[in-house]
């Protein structure tokens, strides 16, 4: 008869079977991809710390299968996140449409952490029409200098709010304008984000705005009532992407050290510093971390063996 297996091997063959289940879920299972009602959240953006890329942390959070996105201007609503074209889809519920005049300063506006401004601010075809702004307005006394003048973005404006329903029911656009605006402000003035850098209506001193951009390449519809109304954002990775690419490639999940704020890769039952292929031990900048996300079912399936082969063995 065999001799019966020693208690030391028992504990290293339960740790050995535990990494190889739980790397084979890890590899099967993206463990950081998540879902919020019909939207899929994944890299560079999470719902859940240490997943995701560490300049995007705090900024999702899914409230009752509603994604939201706060910034330091308020929260929005995600409409559509592009992972082929890096854009996101935002609304504001106190923003102005066509059908819709809204002049009680609650509006967000747009003005993001200056951290993440590098990599995180709406498209360049992207308009802003400021409503009801003040004389006093730093619009119409420059900034700080230079005057700067309300103008079109993709062929979208002002003008073209003549034809809004909201508009000409109330009667509050101004057709005729001074170019002298510290004396007779328009009652609209359309602008990019690029021209202004934040869209703070206190600070703008403007009673209400509106957001809307184009999917046209070349033209865009001259009539609002067809615009597309919400804040449409591009987003960038921040530093190098290959790391994630190289970490995917050899079946891991991108994260982060929420600690040391810097790139992970998820291996199953360890992570590492570089990839699933040279992080398996210290020197090549892997560390243990037991238990870790999708290790649970490899935990009861040694436990079963390991009860098996006691049995046997005793």
């Amino acid at each position: 008869m065999s001799q019966p297996m020693s208690t030391l091997s028992f504990i290293l063959l339960s740790i050995l079977l535990t990494r190889a289940v739980s790397a084979n879920y890890a590899h099967r299972n993206n463990t950081c991809r998540s879902f919020c009602g019909n939207l899929t959240i994944d890299y560079p953006f999470a719902t859940r710390s240490g997943c995701g890329h560490f300049g995007y942390r705090d900024l999702l959070f899914c409230v009752n299968d509603v994604l939201m996105f706060h910034i330091t201007s308020g929260s929005y609503r995600v409409l559509e996140i592009d992972y082929a074209f890096q854009t996101l889809t935002l609304s504001d519920p106190a923003m102005s449409t066509c059908n819709r005049i809204l002049r009680d300063g609650k509006g967000n506006g747009f003005e993001v952490e200056s951290w993440r401004s590098p990599y995180l601010n709406p498209a360049p075809d992207n308009i802003f029409m400021l409503l009801g702004c003040h004389a006093q307005s730093p619009l119409f006394q420059g900034f700080p200098e230079k005057h700067l003048p309300c103008r079109n973005v993709s062929s979208m404006g002002c003008e073209a709010y003549q034809a809004c329903p909201a508009w000409t029911s109330s009667g509050s656009y101004k057709s005729e304008r001074n170019t002298i605006y510290g004396l007779s402000p328009p009652d609209c003035c359309s602008v990019s984000f690029e021209s202004i850098r934040s869209i703070n209506l206190t600070r703008l001193r403007c009673q209400g705005y509106s957001s809307a951009y184009s999917l046209a390449p070349i033209h865009v519809s001259s009539t609002p009532n067809s615009w597309s109304y919400g804040i449409r954002v591009i987003y960038s990775v921040p530093g190098d992407f290959s790391f994630c690419r190289s970490c995917e490639a050899t079946g891991g999940t991108c994260g982060y050290d929420a600690d040391a704020v810097r790139d992970l890769c998820y291996c199953g039952s360890w992570n590492s510093t570089s990839n699933c292929d040279k992080g398996s031990n210290i020197s090549s900048g892997g560390r243990q971390l037991l238990p870790s996300l999708g290790s649970k079912a490899g935990f009861w399936t040694c436990l079963l063996i390991w009860t098996t082969i006691w049995k046997f063995s005793a």
